[in-house]
């Protein structure tokens, strides 16, 4: 199947994507809407309303009211448990329907779509177990004084979340605001409105009181730029660009908000002469091109050690090419259309910068049989030099710089020579060597001899321009809470006594 042949709408779609405020769907207070793209024939399949500051100023309204006077925030951490379990539920048994929305919206191959729904359900699962074996410090001093610390929701969350697997990264910011007791307003993605419509109809099914979750379509300039300098909107949790970042943290910084950004990442994956090569390569093809390459944490620069690297180069190449790319509602199709076509001339931009800075051995350009899309052949470059731009700059598509090293101190001095500091990876049979790398390489995460198997109560974040907060498990928690000391006295008051003469 080729991008000429017509896509049909999945079931679902609706006729136009609204807001969603204070438990009902809503128009733009101005009405104005905007186009949404099918990535694979770059056509407009739907509208979406246009949030701008006034819909932001409703939406947080609602928000604020379901704090201040609703039952959420006061319901006994069992209450909300059952509540986000009833989510997860219906998350799982919507996961066909989810992932062909997401598919359809993203141009993501509907075999990852479909895992990335099941991952949404188990975030709301994971954080409902969570939020009931929550334990925090007591402290005692016999017979004195007893201090204890008491968690309390903080209020009105904002949630602003990228166009790569959104439905499954929205979960992973909506399960902990919620179970903490906070109220939300999430604005997705212009690029891909769509799944993020349905969260509404799941959370009405599972028994969320109105106003404890808002929607608020837009652009980032509108929507975004008024969530974020909304003041009684306490807390902003992004995740995106390292630019945009910039720009919520300077815009934040009047308020005093409490921020969460995980940004941008040009994560090296490191392999020794020692490792098992056939692993190491299937994992690092895996770790770039899947996603279509439209992932924070992939592996984009692989540094290899100089006595396995032309064999290393010449059997990723191979493999690289033997990728396929098709039509994303393909179960067959491993890298399918990448979003828009805006950032599909980006990548190709790349791709031709990087032509001049590197060996072209896979990919490059168009594949065939796909005359219209945006469609992008597995590209890999060999004999990179650290000061190119497709070494250093993020990409965010299915494209590779491979670079080799002599040494581990080289391979260092490699892997943390770029602004960004999200993930590594490191391919080594050395155990002692794989721990030592770890400990020093700039990188918020590593995964030695694993390729990204994410265990959900363990910190996700970055370092350097990849992010500022780390949130997963109790790290989540203790964003979306306020930590209130209590002192109790046991016995005599143990206080100068002033004014006694």
């Amino acid at each position: 199947m080729t991008s000429t042949t017509p896509r049909p709408i999945p079931d679902g779609v609706p006729e136009r994507i609204r807001h969603y405020i204070g438990g009902e769907l809503a128009d733009s207070a101005d009405g104005a809407v905007f186009d949404v793209i099918d990535p694979v024939t770059n056509e407009v399949y739907v509208q979406a309303a246009a949030g701008k500051k006034a819909d932001i100023d409703r939406a947080v309204a609602a928000a604020r009211k379901a704090f201040t006077e609703g039952p959420w925030p006061k319901l006994l951490p069992r209450e909300r448990s059952r509540v986000l379990n009833r989510i997860a539920d219906l998350v799982e048994s919507r996961d066909k329907r989810l992932a062909a929305l997401e598919s359809f919206d993203s141009g993501l191959p509907i075999s990852q779509a479909l895992g990335q729904a099941r991952r949404a359900a188990e975030n709301f699962r994971f954080f409902a177990d969570l939020i009931v074996a929550q334990a925090d410090d007591t402290y005692k001093v016999p017979g004195r004084q007893i201090n204890y610390v008491n968690r309390k929701p903080i209020g009105v969350a904002g949630l602003i979340t990228p166009w790569n697997t959104p439905f499954m990264l929205e979960s992973w910011k909506l399960a902990p605001a919620l179970a903490t007791g906070n109220t939300v307003v999430l604005k997705p993605a212009e690029f891909t409105p769509l799944s993020a419509s349905l969260w509404a109809e799941i959370f009405e099914e599972a028994g969320l009181p109105p106003g404890v979750f808002n929607l608020v379509n837009g652009f980032g300039e509108d929507a975004g730029d008024a969530l974020v300098k909304h003041p009684d909107v306490p807390l902003i949790s992004f995740t995106g660009e390292s630019r945009t970042g910039s720009l919520i943290f300077g815009n934040a910084a009047p308020f005093l908000k409490g921020l969460s950004m995980e940004l941008g990442g040009k994560s090296p994956a490191i392999v020794f002469a020692d490792a098992d090569l056939e692993t190491a390569i299937d994992a690092t093809i895996f770790g770039v091109f899947s996603l279509n390459g439209e992932r924070c944490t992939a592996g984009s620069r692989i540094l290899v050690e100089r006595a396995i690297y032309d064999e290393f180069v010449e059997r990723y190449a191979a493999q690289a090419k033997r990728v396929k790319v098709g039509d994303p509602s393909d179960p067959a199709t491993e890298v399918g259309a990448l979003v828009h076509p805006e950032h599909y001339d980006k990548v190709m931009k790349y791709i031709e910068i990087g032509k001049t800075e590197g060996r072209l051995v896979a990919g490059g350009g168009r594949p065939d049989g796909f005359p219209t899309g945006n469609y992008v052949t597995p590209t890999v470059f060999a004999d990179v030099k650290p000061d190119a731009r497709i070494f250093q700059e993020e990409i965010f598509g299915p494209v590779v710089a491979i670079t080799p090293f002599d040494g581990e101190d080289e391979a260092l001095a490699l892997a943390n020579n770029t602004k960004y500091g999200l993930a590594a990876y490191v391919w080594t049979n050395d155990l002692k060597r794989a721990h030592n790398f770890a400990q020093s390489v700039e990188a918020g995460m590593v995964w030695l001899n694993s390729n990204n198997v994410r265990d959900l109560r363990t910190p996700f974040g970055g370092v350097k321009a990849s992010g500022l907060g780390h949130e997963g498990g109790y790290r989540s928690i203790d964003f979306y809470t306020d930590q209130q000391a209590v002192h109790i006295n046991l016995g005599e008051v143990h206080n100068p006594a002033f004014g006694k003469g």
